[in-house]
């Protein structure tokens, strides 16, 4: 039986169609509470992978970040890093875009440095995302932790943290989650091993 004939007054404020798969949605991505992205990554239990551009925000807004992956990894969940090219041609031209004093390279940087303090950690792995695919990667932010994403449009020249966000479950086939994801692994495998 559907939903609307279970419960025929309340269709209205149960999502039927296709978007039943968003969660919440949020015009700032810095609206989403540090413990909505805690509880999202700390209870992944597979696959876990940050394919935003920088990924810098995730170790200053996330309380002993570097512990939480320790722990993932004890656990056995792979974690990757998909991150934009510090030297790359898109990084400088979105640089010139933001006109941030914390500009894309130093953001990505901050990444690369917390990364290398973590040491080898089994099934923790870091890309650039592919020189071609820099601009498809600079402006959307997917960060997915097993069955649940959180996606990031970029709007044209504001920061990532300003800039909205959207937070989806999968529930159907090639719904809106896997469209997401499936951005995120074609990115991931196009891109290159950080050195």
């Amino acid at each position: 039986m559907s939903e609307e004939m279970l419960w025929p007054r309340e269709s209205s404020v149960i999502k039927t169609g296709a978007d039943r798969e968003m969660v919440m949605s949020y015009p700032f991505r810095s609206l989403c509470p540090a413990s909505v992205w805690a509880k999202l990554i700390g209870g992944a239990k597979k696959d876990v992978i940050f394919a935003g551009y920088t990924n810098y925000f995730l170790f200053t807004q996330q309380a002993a970040f570097d512990r939480t992956l320790k722990t993932l990894s004890e656990r056995g969940v792979r974690v990757r890093f998909l991150m934009g090219d510090p030297e790359g041609r898109v990084t400088r031209e979105r640089e010139d875009i933001e006109e941030t004093a914390l500009t894309v390279s130093s953001r990505i940087r901050i990444t690369l440095e917390n990364l290398a303090r973590l040491g080898d950690l089994p099934g923790l792995e870091a890309r650039f995302s592919a020189p071609e695919d820099a601009t498809n990667h600079v402006g959307l932010s997917v960060f997915r932790f097993d069955d649940d994403a959180l996606v990031t449009p970029h709007l044209a020249r504001v920061v990532g943290h300003d800039s909205p966000m959207m937070h989806f479950r999968r529930r159907d086939e090639n719904g809106m989650f896997d469209r997401w994801a499936g951005h995120a692994e074609e990115l991931w495998e196009r891109g290159r091993p950080v050195a």
